[in-house]
């Protein structure tokens, strides 16, 4: 295989950030526990300068796998260039809480609470799921409090942490938000907003076609495979000099401009990340700002965030629309929290609430297949929504990213997770029970 296929900064940009499906090739197939996988236990990067066999470091390409994986989520912009998404000057708008006695209570009660996993035959108790999961941060909200908050691993509440592709449905809401208020229109084909988008697969798209990701698009994410076209998505998004010789697409937009048609536009759901960066570089077109700055805007400033979060860009400054971002646990509990209280927050209204209203009445469950964990799912604005009796709705990113908002129960659930294997398929089967015994362990209070 060629160097220039496996370009280091490639393959972080591939495996690392190409966030849903990825294969988790990069995974031990007998990983090592929770416990003894923490990044403090490994010694990674401790000391001055830390021993040559406790370095993570960039270019080298393994820093996304396990178990330095572990370290690397709460440290993305020390690999790769990244954009801010400031929460302003303003002060933060603290969460709210229990008394301290109560709030321990909650928690040890929350702990005790066991579930039967996915197609299991043992119940499984609430703490011990946490590990299983190898879970960096929880943050529970519950009717706008927060009942349960812990921290693992790289994580710390002061810290940040990489939130894969749940930046997908942060751009899905930006684009949801535009949509409600006239300034995108989900029925325009692609061309017409981007004309030099040429004569590319997305071009006789409907805006809406990509923020559900019902597009015929051509995108291959099999990592077995030198030629997929996440090989070449890769290497176009490099932020790095390319390699001498290199003729392929400079950027992400410029990859976009060249992708090839695969099947019907509208005849199902297919998850591929290029959708996202499409909607992005609509999202921009249409307001004449970054995304980052936008959600800047019309999000972090407002929100009463207490941190920056921040986005990483290829080599033209173009922010990863598809999964880019870190941010702080509290921050997306907050994000959660608008969407529960359909686009308030603080006394404020943010957004229209029909943007939630849309997001949260999910897709066409007829397109959609493939996640057996999510048997009657649907997609829609980049968002996944379970159609469940609590009709729960969701941003996803792999290896155990989520932001869980359960309307029945008015909770929201933020987990952030460095789980060793990629697809959310393995996870689901300790996670989804759990959010829902949460769930009825409120509304039982």
């Amino acid at each position: 295989m060629s160097s220039s296929i496996f370009d280091p900064i490639a393959v972080a940009t591939g495996i690392v950030l190409a966030l849903g499906t990825a294969s988790g090739a990069l995974a031990q197939t007998a990983p090592l526990s929770a416990q003894e996988s923490d990044p403090a236990v490994m010694g990674w990067m401790q000391g001055f300068p830390p021993p040559p066999d406790k370095l993570i470091t960039q270019p080298d390409s393994n820093y996304f796998s396990f178990p330095k994986l572990r370290w690397s989520v709460c440290h993305l912009r020390e690999f790769l260039p990244t954009e801010e998404i400031s929460r302003g000057l303003g002060a933060p708008v603290p969460l709210s809480y229990p008394s301290p006695a109560e709030f321990a209570r909650l928690a040890r009660e929350i702990d005790a609470l066991t579930f039967m996993p996915l197609n299991g035959t043992e119940a499984m108790p609430w703490e011990d799921s946490l590990y299983a999961n190898y879970t960096d941060g929880m943050l529970i909200l519950h009717k706008g409090q927060v009942v349960y908050e812990r921290y693992f691993g790289c994580l710390a509440e002061d810290g940040k942490h990489a939130i894969m592709s749940m930046t997908k449905s942060i751009t899905g809401l930006l684009g949801e938000i535009l949509v409600a208020e006239g300034v995108l229109d989900d029925t325009a084909l692609v061309r017409d907003v981007i004309p030099e988008i040429g004569e590319s697969a997305f071009a006789t798209a409907t805006v809406r076609q990509v923020m559900d990701m019902t597009t015929g698009v051509q995108y291959s994410e099999d990592y077995s495979d030198p030629d997929a076209d996440i090989w070449v998505y890769s290497r176009a998004a490099s932020p790095l000099p390319k390699p001498e010789g290199y003729e392929g697409p400079d950027g992400y937009w410029e990859y976009l401009q060249q992708v090839k048609p695969e099947g019907n536009h509208g005849d199902a759901f297919h998850y591929k990340t290029i959708n996202s960066d499409m909607l992005g570089w609509m999202i921009s077109r249409v307001t004449g700002k970054a995304v980052t700055d936008l959600a800047s805007e019309r999000l972090w400033r407002r929100m009463g965030a207490e941190q920056d979060a921040y986005q990483t860009v290829d080599g033209k400054g173009v922010p990863f629309a598809g999964g880019g971002v870190t941010a702080g646990l509290r921050d997306l509990g907050r994000l959660g929290q608008l969407m529960l209280n359909g686009g308030e927050i603080n006394g404020q209204r943010l957004f229209p609430a029909e943007v939630v209203a849309s997001i949260a009445a999910g897709g066409d469950q007829s397109k959609f297949a493939g996640f057996p964990t999510i048997p009657n799912g649907s997609y829609t604005s980049q968002w996944w929504v379970l159609h469940n009796d609590h009709r729960a709705y969701a941003a996803r990113g792999v290896h155990g990213q989520t932001i869980y908002v359960d309307p029945t129960a008015e909770m929201v659930l933020v987990r952030l997770s460095s789980f060793p294997r990629a697809q959310n398929g393995f996870i689901d089967p300790t996670s989804l029970p759990a959010y829902q015994a949460v769930a009825e362990y409120l509304m039982a209070r």
